[in-house]
């Protein structure tokens, strides 16, 4: 029995940190440094995360960009609008009444809880899950590209690129699968930040609802890939 095959059973859940670095390798080695997260600011970063719930980060960018042209880039900036305006700005996100209400409520936590950058990671994320909102995955994304701590992110693509590759049960819950990779991985805010940034890529260009296996730099290892192109 080969090294892979031995992780794979040995957890059903997450694959094991040699496995796991290959992937990384492959993906790394095809795409190259991604340089995530888009932004100029960690506000920035924050206003993206609320913002990418529910659609495509073209959309995103330009409400983000609605914001910038108006000046409101800036916690303090946002409590203070109207929450109508608000949302004008973010129409291009869609459900753009209930994304003001997110940023307004996360702009006035900010404000109200100065130096949380001193606090632990795992008390920086449940103050983080606290904020009407703000979800596990929308809080990691903060927490690894606004404050660069090292969590790691799970999102639809990394359930679907890893379920399809056969080493993990993409239906396990969020924090099973995000606390596995963090304990099979060095605790790397790089590492992670690449990582997710290359499993989105990939899965947005060959891991697609309707894959381009005949192209994928991990064809080789794909059960899902495998069993496609056995059936002819």
């Amino acid at each position: 029995m080969g090294q892979e095959s031995a992780w794979k059973q040995a957890s059903p859940v997450i694959p094991g940190r040699v496995l796991l670095e290959a992937i990384y390798r492959q993906l790394f080695d095809r795409y190259g440094p991604q340089h995530w997260w888009p932004a100029q600011t960690p506000f920035e970063v924050m206003v993206g995360a609320v913002l990418t719930q529910n659609t495509a980060w073209t959309n995103v960018e330009r409400a983000i960009e609605n914001l910038r042209r108006a000046d409101l880039l800036d916690p303090a900036a946002i409590s203070a609008v109207k929450q109508p305006a608000l949302a004008e700005y973010l129409r291009p996100a869609g459900y753009f009444n209930v994304k003001a209400k997110r940023l307004q409520a996360l702009s006035r936590f900010l404000l109200n809880r100065p130096g949380l950058e001193q606090l632990e990671t795992a008390e920086l994320r449940q103050q983080l899950l606290s904020i009407h909102g703000i979800g596990p995955e929308t809080a990691d994304d903060i927490l690894l590209y606004a404050f660069r701590r090292p969590v790691f992110v799970i999102d639809a693509y990394t359930r679907r690129l890893f379920g399809r590759l056969g080493v993990m049960d993409e239906m396990a819950s969020y924090e099973v699968l995000s606390r596995g990779f963090e304990s099979a991985l060095r605790p790397d805010a790089q590492l992670f930040n690449e990582y997710h940034a290359l499993i989105v890529v990939h899965a947005k260009h060959i891991c697609r609802s309707k894959p381009s296996c005949e192209t994928c730099c991990l064809r080789q290892r794909c059960e899902y890939g495998g069993k496609r192109y056995s059936d002819g």
